[in-house]
């Protein structure tokens, strides 16, 4: 008996799939998918899923939907079918490999922590993280956390560029129990991928939401330290009452690979409006006569350090091998 399921975890080969019924089983790919994905060669995706375009990534990911059988003992379960995906959070292939490395499937939004204080917020590193989510077309929201340590509104003066921008911003605390019921609507139902520099409260802020989580403080990966060796393996947290949270470690990691110079402007949503209405098609918007960007900027209707953020990040592309043009 064929039956659905979602990919919560994967290691060695065997994942961790929740059934639609509740339970959850441990399964390995069938033969066949096994041997098309150490072939290099892509998934037969499920029957029932015409209407979408076949899925190209050539690995399971954490978050797929797929189908399971049980063995004739009913004790051994393989997953026989990959269904189309809908989003993905991906990176490029580690090593030589070619291609992508989809870190989890079927997300909804990235949900983005950053603490008010303790540690102290770096906003550039923030407009990376909201880079990596617009340009795999992933809606993201801005959780302020650890707001009783000051006043809400040192914080909204830090945080309100990425408002006006036309980001979701929630200003929680899990102390005071601020913000937090607004937060849980937006994640209950939803498959949403958590991420953020370490101590900034992720767990205990999941925990305060959905106290029958109880996940262990810490448990969120904090691994957004630059040079160090990070996996990319994905866990999803069912929520209670529906929906997922996938702790998604190394997100800072994934980078802005496939990303060209002249795309990192479309990833900034509040320059979009201005893009178009520069004197040269092929504008920088760093040093050309005629920018509507920077014209914008010293007008005070685009934030100076978003823009900031923005010249560094496609410098950063710039020098980067094989950066895009």
């Amino acid at each position: 008996m064929t039956t659905q399921g979602t990919v919560l975890s994967g290691t060695g080969g065997v994942w961790r799939v929740l059934l639609a019924t509740g339970e959850s089983v441990d399964a390995s790919l069938r033969g066949r998918l096994k041997k098309q994905e150490e072939q290099g060669s892509t998934p037969r995706v499920s029957l029932g899923h015409a209407s979408r375009a076949p899925e190209t990534s050539l690995k399971l990911a954490v978050g797929d939907e797929v189908d399971v059988e049980p063995d004739a003992s009913g004790a051994a379960w393989s997953i026989s079918a990959i269904h189309p995906r809908r989003s993905k959070l991906a990176r490029r292939a580690p090593g030589r490999a070619i291609g992508e490395r989809v870190v989890v499937a079927n997300i909804d939004q990235v949900v983005v922590v950053f603490a008010a204080a303790n540690p102290d917020p770096h906003p550039r590193m923030l407009d990376r993280f909201l880079v990596i989510a617009e340009s795999n077309s992933l809606s993201a929201r801005i959780v302020v956390n650890k707001c009783d340590l000051v006043a809400e509104a040192g914080a909204r003066r830090i945080f309100g560029d990425y408002e006006k921008a036309g980001y979701p911003v929630h200003y929680t605390s899990v102390v005071t129990g601020n913000g937090l019921e607004e937060l849980r609507e937006t994640v209950q139902g939803r498959v949403s991928a958590l991420s953020g520099p370490s101590g900034v409260g992720k767990s205990s802020l999941m925990n305060a939401l959905f106290p029958g989580l109880n996940l262990r403080v810490g448990a969120i990966s904090e691994s957004v330290n630059k040079g160090r060796h990070t996996t990319v393996g994905a866990l999803l947290y069912p929520l209670p009452g529906g929906g997922f949270v996938a702790d998604t470690p190394g997100l800072r990691e994934v980078g802005l690979w496939g990303i060209s110079m002249r795309e990192v402007a479309a990833c900034f949503p509040e320059l979009l409006p201005y893009l178009d209405n520069c004197r040269f098609a092929d504008c920088t918007h760093l040093v050309e006569p005629g920018c509507a960007v920077r014209e914008a900027v010293n007008a005070g209707d685009v934030s100076k350090a978003r823009w900031e953020s923005y010249a560094k990040l496609r410098d950063e592309l710039s020098s980067a091998p094989a950066a895009g043009r």
